[in-house]
């Protein structure tokens, strides 16, 4: 996905907080964690309340009356007691908590999950936990709060606040429509969640008590995740006061924290990218069935989702399919275009792993699957300066040095076709006074990497200094994806490349002797790419 600040429309895999606190932190709703225990009559209502609206409900919702209410609460099986294995991400959280609170010895340090988000009235997005509390925790429960306490031994004790099971202990298991298991499935609880993360779990409504003990001296909080916690910590910490920049610290640790990928991390994105490829080669093979629909791009999206959701979790962020003049704009997310013979497909998409890591990975493909003269000259410059890029990603190099090698190539190509204004040297200055500067960037917007993981626009909070202005380490996982964009309404440029766009992104993990292209199970020369779609179109 092309390198730039990005704030998308929410994909399928929306991620935030409710406008208020919702249904599931209602004391009312969280239950024992006592196994084979089904309580009993602590939930039966009254014989006279013969009509009682319960949390959670919709107003088109049938009330329960009295007798059904009763009936609900008897005559279940108990609950059983079996706790899940350790999760493989358990020893490397551990670890991770550990370095986060090597940076801050002295401070309690807050960090939520964040809570379902509506889409539409009362219907919510997919959950999808905040990146920093799952790269801490491995928890993929909504509304669940992470506290690291410091020790008298200068290290930190994890509590980690979850909800407890809607199991049958009250009625919220059949009347909540957002959380009750009747609804939408059971949830783990405290014991399913200890047992499973490796990590302290506490009820979720033992957590306001415990956010009241921090001192608001020694306590940082990740904001903008949970207005929950938010709204706890206002009382102490201000909306703009000191807090806030002890706050920001906080965010930009976990940022470049998360700039360095283990063994774990790194298992996980080759997975993703992996089943990447399967999804543009399934893509490919679809091509001819798009072809027959007015608004073919959507074909080709639906096909993409739907490798990500088999192998994965969901699409790591909204799927580019841009035909024709469409793959001139950079992020083209409608996708409701034709998809015509004799045009361009940059398909620009990612599946999220189900351990919530995503690929990047863009292809231009010729949707006929040769290319046009003029098509190759430009696919062909895009590459070489691709290649530039990659060359140029090893330990010690600077971040930005893919980025200034592949516009070397993209400047020069220009230049040597009569588009630039002035020489491609007079455009690649770094000199913000020269009246020639960057010129070039008005056929390719974007820079040329940005970091990859847990997020397609990873560590986004990381400084300056530690990230787009510091050099590559080995455990680093970037994108590098120059692209050349002529709009169709450019009279700067001949008519023959006028719509065209090409787009080439790989996924690139630093080694401690180079780089290892983690995507190069796609093909990328303009004759790979041909052979290869002859082997997946139909006849």
């Amino acid at each position: 996905m092309s390198a730039q600040s990005h704030q998308s429309s929410p994909p399928p895999t929306g991620t935030g907080v409710p406008e208020s606190a919702p249904a599931g932190r209602d004391p009312n709703l969280i239950t024992t964690d006592e196994p084979g225990v089904v309580p009993t009559g602590a939930s039966e209502p009254p014989a006279s309340d013969d009509s009682v609206r319960e949390p959670g409900q919709a107003n088109h919702d049938e009330e329960p009356h009295a007798a059904f209410r009763r009936f609900m609460s008897t005559g279940w099986a108990p609950i059983d007691d079996a706790v899940p294995s350790r999760d493989d991400c358990a020893p490397y959280t551990t670890k991770r908590r550990a370095l986060l609170g090597s940076r801050f010895p002295a401070d309690a340090l807050v960090v939520p999950s964040g809570g379902l988000r509506v889409r539409a009235n009362d219907t919510d997005f997919p959950f999808r936990p905040g990146s920093d509390f799952f790269w801490l925790t491995g928890c993929h429960e909504p509304d669940a709060v992470l506290v690291l306490l410091p020790n008298a031994a200068g290290e930190h004790d994890a509590v980690l606040y979850v909800a407890g099971r809607s199991d049958r202990s009250s009625s919220a298991f059949y009347t909540d429509r957002r959380y009750g298991e009747l609804w939408v499935g059971p949830r783990p609880g405290v014991r399913e969640t200890t047992a499973q993360l490796e990590i302290e779990c506490r009820p979720l409504t033992e957590l306001a008590d415990a956010l009241a003990r921090l001192a608001p001296g020694n306590t940082r909080v990740l904001r903008g995740v949970d207005p929950v916690v938010d709204g706890s910590v206002l009382r102490w910490s201000g909306r703009g006061g000191p807090g806030t920049d002890r706050d920001l610290a906080l965010a930009q640790a976990l940022s470049e924290l998360r700039l360095l990928k283990d063994d774990f991390e790194i298992a996980r994105l080759d997975e993703a990218i992996a089943a990447t490829v399967r999804g543009f080669t399934e893509c490919v093979g679809e091509i001819g069935r798009a072809m027959d629909l007015p608004n073919g791009e959507r074909w080709l999206e639906g096909t993409f989702w739907r490798r990500a959701r088999v192998d994965g979790n969901d699409v790591g962020y909204g799927s580019i399919v841009a035909c024709g003049h469409h793959a001139t704009t950079l992020h083209w997310v409608r996708d409701d275009g034709p998809v015509r013979a004799g045009d361009l497909a940059l398909l620009d998409m990612g599946v999220e792993g189900r351990s919530l890591y995503t690929a990047d990975v863009t292809r231009t493909l010729p949707i006929n699957g040769r290319f046009t003269e003029v098509q190759r000259q430009v696919y062909d410059v895009v590459l070489r300066a691709q290649q530039a890029g990659i060359d140029a990603v090893r330990p010690g190099a600077s971040f930005l040095e893919p980025h200034r090698a592949a516009m070397r190539v993209i400047a020069t190509a220009l230049d040597d076709w009569g588009l630039l204004p002035v020489s491609a040297q007079e455009s690649l200055t770094e000199d913000p006074r020269s009246p020639g500067a960057g010129v070039h960037r008005r056929y390719t917007l974007h820079s040329t990497s940005h970091m990859l993981g847990l997020d397609v626009h990873d560590c986004a909070q990381a400084r300056d200094q530690t990230y787009r202005d510091a050099a590559l380490e080995p455990g680093m996982v970037l994108t590098v994806e120059p692209g050349l964009y002529f709009q169709p309404d450019d009279l700067m440029v001949p008519p023959e490349l006028r719509g065209i766009g090409v787009r080439i992104e790989d996924d690139i993990l630093v080694t401690r002797d180079g780089r290892r292209n983690m995507s190069a199970a796609l093909p990328r020369t303009a004759e790979d790419v041909e052979n290869w779609m002859a082997r997946q179109l139909p006849n």
